[in-house]
């Protein structure tokens, strides 16, 4: 099934026991609602329970089969109607890997085939559920996966890739290219011996991993491996397993999950969380998801006239608002982060949520981590009957409990706006960026020093604590950053287009907030200018590791970045009052050349004082030094681990497109 495309830049111990119903509204209000922790499949030696919710119901049957596709039916067996909308049926034999199926009876109409909504496993393309012993499914040692320590969220440095991209390259030098076991094979390289996957996240420094979806979605035949099918998976069929065409066997339910569960358990030991991007805002469509086969209509936000809104783009809005929803949503994320030990969500298009049910989910989620980070888009894709007062947009991020939010004031500020690529950010000497640069520094947090009437989107600050922002200049959507850069400076040379992408993750690197880069981006990454790559072949999306090589002083830059900021807990204070305290713009005069310093030792830095010196323009510009002993640590090369000289003047000249920070004790 074909899937509906959009930009998300451009447009775009029980498991519950912090769930809250929501108030009910629209012609859904008398659907009941179901308090236990136990829909789905729970299995035994013994029994087997059986459990869906399909409150408008007149039957609810289960078949039997032994395979994830072909083949008939080997029991077909009706479940009983129980309390608040829930069909159950218990069945006493080892069903042990057996797939099945449910088939409802609504208004005297049989709904298709599929497997419940809370499906742990199922079969090739996921249209049949397989009962599964979960504990089985654990590699070696599994109970002493132990994740990296996390002090504070504004730690994190976080690495967006996706689990083809990473490996499918011929030169990649990995085995498993495109599945979940790429992501656990060490000592890759590719031709020129240059470490590849597993290795190179490990050499870059990089604190954590942002999959791409990897749950099961709809939109690459498992069954035809041969095609190459590619898609970036924003299209969710089975949201609580994983996909199938990751894993070395669709067929079998479990494979996919063991093999995810040692993705994540060979990344953990390489010092790296995991991180996944989750779609809970729509379904690959309406009719055939396994939502409506269950409650038709329920599971989606309508419109006053009863047609389905469309706030994503796709279609289809889930409306997180409604009891069932915000319950189903909270125990997926806590089962993916118990039963897969992962480390963070990514919510996608998450200003189609509501506030309540994300902070529902959050308080669900630090019961069981306090460590795990959540974040999300704060927009949607178009116009939401859910008002704007109630919803998870950027402009409400102060109201959301640990939940951060992207900044796209940073993100165009430093390359240009999203609707217009011809535009020159910062880092191009475009004009008037500059308040929008100092609006991301300080992690979109109140600040006297900002001009607020002249940042690029928001006339107020949005983030009540650093913790609140992510800061990034480039991600999956839209084009690479080496690609818009060459869009917006078409007379460019490359060695000037490598300035100023060097200049635009020196921004990221060093401000405020949590960090969040592109994979690839640290090997100048291009998607031969294609924006929307969501299906485009291999040869568009994939890294190609001898960029690494050709590339190798940007990765080295890149590498010394990341280890400035994870060496210099001034970069990423952990709170507004902290920030306030110690983080003061310094007027330059030029609104292409922004300088700040940040005092005191602050968060308990080794340094003293920073300096940090942004020159947007293409000349080089003399900047007069604050009184002081200055040392300078990173200029537009190099950034060495204790520092290139000291500076004996008392103004110092600033390449043209480059960062400079300096430091004093």
């Amino acid at each position: 099934m074909k899937y509906l495309s959009f930009i998300l830049t451009i447009a775009c111990t029980t498991m519950l026991t912090s769930f809250k119903p929501a108030i009910q509204t629209g012609p859904f209000d008398n659907y009941p609602v179901y308090s236990g922790n136990d829909l789905g499949v729970e299995y035994s030696p013994a029994a087997t329970v059986f459990k869906v919710w399909a409150p408008k119901a007149s039957a609810v049957k289960l078949r039997l089969y032994e395979a994830g596709n072909g083949g008939d039916a080997i029991s077909t067996t009706d479940l009983q109607m129980a309390e608040n909308g829930v069909w159950q049926l218990t069945i006493k034999q080892d069903l042990k890997n057996k797939y099945y199926t449910f088939q409802v009876m609504q208004d005297g109409k049989w709904l298709q085939e599929r497997p419940d909504i809370y499906a742990h496993a199922v079969g090739v393309n996921g249209n049949r559920g397989m009962v599964v012993d979960l504990p089985s499914t654990n590699p070696a040692n599994w109970q002493d996966d132990k994740k990296p320590a996390l002090k504070n969220a504004t730690d994190a440095i976080i690495y967006e890739t996706h689990i083809r991209d990473i490996s499918i390259s011929p030169n990649s030098g990995i085995a498993h290219k495109g599945k979940f076991l790429g992501l656990t094979e060490t000592g890759t390289k590719s031709p020129d011996g240059e470490a590849t996957g597993l290795d190179h996240l490990k050499e870059l420094g990089v604190t954590h991993v942002h999959l791409l979806p990897a749950f099961d979605f709809n939109s690459v035949d498992e069954t035809k491996p041969e095609a190459n099918q590619y898609n970036w998976g924003y299209d969710p069929l089975n949201y609580n397993v994983p996909e199938g065409s990751y894993s070395t066997n669709p067929y079998d339910g479990n494979v996919r999950i063991k093999e995810f569960k040692q993705m994540v358990q060979a990344l953990h030991k390489n010092g790296q969380r995991v991180i996944l991007d989750v779609v809970y805002n729509h379904t690959s469509d309406i009719n055939n998801s396994n939502f409506s086969q269950f409650a038709p209509g329920y599971f989606y936000r309508q419109n006053p006239d009863g047609s389905y809104s469309n706030a994503t783009g796709c279609g289809n809005e889930v409306a997180s608002e409604r009891a069932m929803v915000r319950k189903f949503m909270i125990e997926s994320v806590v089962y993916w982060a118990r039963e897969y030990h992962l480390d963070g969500f990514r919510f996608d298009l998450m200003g189609v949520h509501d506030i309540e049910t994300m902070n529902q989910i959050s308080e669900a989620l630090h019961k069981i981590d306090p460590t795990i980070i959540i974040y999300g888009e704060g927009w949607t894709a178009g116009n939401s009957p859910e008002p704007e007062t109630l919803r998870a947009v950027k402009k409400n991020a102060s109201k959301l409990n640990h939940i951060a939010v992207f900044s796209d004031d940073i993100r165009d500020g430093i390359k240009g706006g999203w609707g217009d690529l011809k535009e020159k950010g910062f880092v191009s000497a475009g004009d008037r960026k500059a308040e929008s640069i100092k609006f991301g520094i300080v992690a979109s947090t109140p600040n006297q020093q900002i001009d607020y009437k002249a940042v690029n989107y928001s006339n107020v600050p949005w983030a009540a604590e650093p913790f609140q922002t992510i800061s990034y200049v480039s991600c999956h959507d839209d084009n690479t950053l080496f690609d818009r850069l060459k869009i917006s400076n078409p007379n460019a040379s490359e060695a000037d287009l490598i300035k100023m992408d060097k200049l635009a993750n020196a921004i990221v690197l060093t401000s405020q907030g949590i960090s969040f880069l592109h994979s690839g981006a640290e090997l100048l990454r291009t998607k031969q200018g294609i924006a929307n790559s969501y299906n485009s072949p291999d040869s568009i999306n994939q890294i190609d590791w001898s960029r690494k090589t050709k590339y190798k002083a940007v990765f080295e830059y890149y590498k010394g970045l990341i280890a400035l900021r994870k060496n210099h807990p001034a970069f990423r204070m952990p709170s507004t009052a902290m920030i306030q305290a110690n983080l003061k713009f310094i007027d330059t005069g030029d609104q292409h050349l922004i300088a700040y310093q940040i005092s005191n030792n602050a968060n308990g830095d080794s340094w003293k004082n920073i300096l940090v010196v942004l020159n947007g323009n293409t000349t080089e510009k003399t900047f007069k030094l604050p009184s002081g002993k200055w040392t300078l640590g990173a200029d537009e090369n190099n950034i060495p681990e204790n520092g290139i000289k000291s500076i004996n003047e008392t103004s110092l000249i600033i390449a043209p497109t480059a960062a400079y920070i300096l430091f004093s004790n």
